[in-house]
C-alpha cells in the first residue's frame, strides 16, 4: 500500500494537485497541516482516495484535529503537524508521543525540512513543504516485506 504524505502547502493548490496526480498508486493521502483549505478541496476532487487531515498552526479557524492515529496494513501511523510537540526544537516530544501510542510510523510537518529516519523501531518522516516550485512530499509504502519512506522533489509546474 502506498500513502502520499504532504505538508505545509500554504495555499499552493497547483503543487498539491501535482503531487496527488504524480502518485496514482497512492490509496491514501495524509496532509499534515498548514493547508487545510486546499486539502479539503483535493479530498472533494479525488473521492477515490482516502484523505486524513490535521490542522497546522497556520490553519486559522480550522476544526480539524491536531493529530491522528491510523492503521494501514497492520501498521500504526501517528500523524501531526508538529507545532504542539515543538518539533522545531527537536523530535523528543513527538517521538515519545508516537511510542506511547504504539506507532510504527511518525509523520510530522511544520519545519519545512524534509527528513526520513529510523529510530529504534520507529520510522520518522517529515515530507517537507509542498509550497512552491522546489517543494517536496513523501511516500510511505507498507508491504509484507516492510516499510519504505521516500522524499520526492516536485518538478516546476
Amino acid at each position: 500500500m502506498r500513502i502520499l504524505v504532504v505538508s505545509d502547502t500554504h495555499r499552493d493548490r497547483a503543487a498539491l494537485r501535482q503531487a496527488v496526480l504524480s502518485q496514482p498508486k497512492a490509496e491514501a493521502v495524509i496532509h499534515l497541516g498548514d493547508g487545510a483549505e486546499e486539502a479539503e478541496e483535493m479530498k472533494r476532487d479525488f473521492p477515490e482516495k482516502m484523505f486524513l487531515l490535521v490542522r497546522g498552526n497556520c490553519d486559522w479557524g480550522s476544526t480539524l484535529p491536531t493529530e491522528g492515529l491510523a492503521a494501514f496494513a497492520g501498521k500504526n501511523i501517528f500523524y501531526t503537524h508538529g507545532y504542539t510537540y515543538r518539533v522545531k526544537l527537536g523530535l523528543y516530544d513527538a517521538v515519545s508521543a508516537a511510542r506511547r501510542k504504539k506507532a510504527d510510523v511518525l509523520l510530522f510537518g511544520h519545519t519545512h525540512s524534509a527528513l526520513t529516519e529510523y529510530r529504534d523501531g520507529l520510522y520518522v518522516m517529515n515530507p517537507g513543504s509542498l509550497n512552491g516550485s522546489r517543494g517536496t512530499y513523501g511516500t510511505l509504502d507498507i508491504t509484507p516485506a516492510g516499510i519504505v519512506t521516500n522524499i520526492v522533489r516536485i518538478s516546476a509546474y
